[in-house]
């Protein structure tokens, strides 16, 4: 092979410049997940999706942004569907009661080993076996692997009455990822999580992040 001449040399500096860029970008590429969805609607849903409704937070969420942002996607759902979102202490004829955590990836697999069962008018479904695509796999091709896993769960029930909706969604990102953000990652799930509501009994749907406008 003859050797390469200096103006050569010249000529391929940029080029190989330009593909060592593409090489470092693609080794940093944020991961996004979908978002995966499981729904459950009682027999008898009567109401939902009107009247007054006002948001609960059974376990107490010591991250005052996170409740913030969750309080303020959810609410946005809600009233979105033709609910009237009341204050905290008003009556209301319904109560969405919403839950929210974040987790490292490992830890998420360990909590989800054992199936937690949750459904409403006698129909059950588990989580355990959704845990995101890609989640704990090593992806490979110079993209960010998934490293947390953000979950919102909301109950809707007539106040002080049965259940009519339930569903919970997840997300997987990587720290990287716009998508780890809690108030993008608060919009996202809740957008997903209501996206077509009330939605099929016992259903699970994935959701890529792309199909959920205005959740950037």
């Amino acid at each position: 092979m003859p050797p390469i001449r200096p103006s050569s040399a010249r000529l391929l500096a940029p080029a190989l410049g330009a593909v060592a860029l593409a090489l470092s970008a693609c080794a940093t590429t944020p991961y996004t997940g979908p978002v995966e969805v499981t729904r459950f609607v009682a027999p008898d849903p009567a109401g939902l999706g009107q009247g007054t409704i006002a948001l609960d937070f059974p376990d107490e969420l010591g991250n005052a942004a996170a409740r913030a942002a969750f309080t303020a996607a959810v609410s946005a759902e809600l009233t979105r569907l033709g609910y009237t979102v009341v204050p905290d202490g008003a009556s209301a004829a319904q109560t969405a009661m919403v839950r929210t955590s974040r987790n490292a990836i490992a830890a998420a697999t360990e909590d989800r080993r054992g199936p937690v069962s949750v459904g409403v008018g006698g129909q059950t479904g588990s989580y355990g076996s959704g845990l995101g695509m890609g989640v704990g796999i090593n992806l490979g091709g110079g993209r960010e692997s998934p490293s947390v896993i953000t979950d919102l769960s909301v109950r809707i029930a007539r106040t002080g009455g049965e259940t009519l909706w339930e569903g919970r969604a997840q997300l997987a990102t990587g720290v990287k990822s716009p998508y780890s953000q809690v108030a993008t990652s608060a919009r996202t799930l809740a957008a997903g999580l209501f996206k077509d509501f009330p939605g099929g009994n016992g259903e699970m749907v994935t959701i890529s992040v792309k199909q959920l406008q205005g959740t950037r």
